[in-house]
């Protein structure tokens, strides 16, 4: 034998399948670690929510709470009733679902269904950038333009209207709703539509009868986030709206919605009165509405993947 060729190192046969192993376990860990932060993060948070809101039971029965149609927290003794809050937020939620979900799913049609390939990233990425627009912005915009043009439209002694927050938010949940049905849209299989096409189908019929049957698990998701988006808004409704805490008479008089109300009184509440934990209450009862969203979302997305 020469003895001048170079030896190779001896490798144990197991050694790349254990660190691959190892990487498996360090990833497994990691997701664990940030899954486990996040959810006691919600728990702490949902915790103290109704430790700091339950207590105003005390001075409220929740009847009266829910369904009680004046709102004095400061008088004495004080009115709690958040009736009209919830109308109000209801309200201005639904008109504003009424923008946001035809346009957003035409939005989502045009750009997922009938343009060129090559253009849809950046038509997509041009709506996307409608949801990364701070909403003070869109509060500002509305009051120096959408609330005088409605005033003068309308004939109204102020601008700050239901309808005016109505119509923000539908413009701000519009890009949450078009996003996430483009991409159920995007992921119909082409097969499905050249089969469509094969049969005679027009491109519209493709649509109807193809694609967003096909897409609306997604679709529903959309509207669904649009919907927690409209709910959840603050800053937006807080500048436009005109924070009457009755419930309007009109589209076009002024409102009041949950998130406006803890916005405006939290700061002036003297910690552990009535109003304190009552502005927690409206917080809890926020966050039992959002969940019921998902809950029922959830069910009704599997319901419509069991049954095709």
């Amino acid at each position: 034998m020469t003895g001048n060729h170079r030896r190779t190192p001896a490798v144990a046969p197991w050694a790349g399948r254990s660190w691959g192993r190892a990487r498996e376990w360090i990833a497994r860990g990691i997701t664990w670690g940030c899954a486990s932060v996040s959810l006691l993060a919600l728990g702490l948070i949902t915790v103290y929510l109704f430790r700091e809101g339950v207590p105003v039971f005390r001075t409220v029965g929740p009847i009266a709470f829910l369904g009680g149609k004046a709102w004095f927290p400061t008088s004495d003794p004080p009115s709690l009733g958040i009736l009209p809050m919830i109308l109000g937020s209801g309200l201005v939620t639904m008109v504003a679902l009424v923008v946001a979900v035809p346009f957003g799913v035409a939005t989502a049609l045009f750009i997922g269904a009938v343009v060129p390939p090559a253009w849809r990233n950046p038509l997509k990425v041009a709506v996307e950038l409608l949801a990364g627009i701070p909403s003070v912005v869109y509060g500002f915009f509305g009051l120096v333009i959408v609330v005088p043009w409605l005033q003068a439209a309308f004939a109204l002694p102020t601008g700050q209207t239901a309808l005016t927050a109505a119509l923000l938010l539908g413009v701000m949940a519009l890009p949450t709703v078009a996003s996430l049905t483009e991409d159920a849209v995007a992921a119909v299989p082409n097969a499905w539509r050249e089969a469509a096409f094969a049969l005679g189908a027009t491109h519209w019929q493709t649509m109807r009868t193809v694609v967003v049957p096909a897409a609306r698990s997604g679709l529903l998701a959309g509207v669904l986030l649009g919907m927690g988006r409209a709910v959840g808004e603050t800053m937006t409704v807080l500048m436009v709206s005109g924070n009457s805490p009755r419930f309007p008479p009109s589209l076009t008089s002024p409102t009041r919605t949950l998130t406006a109300t803890i916005a405006l009184e939290m700061a002036e509440t003297p910690v552990g009165n009535p109003h304190y934990h009552a502005l927690f209450a409206v917080g809890a009862v926020l966050f039992l509405f959002t969940l019921l969203l998902n809950v029922v979302g959830d069910m009704v997305g599997r319901r419509i993947g069991r049954h095709g």
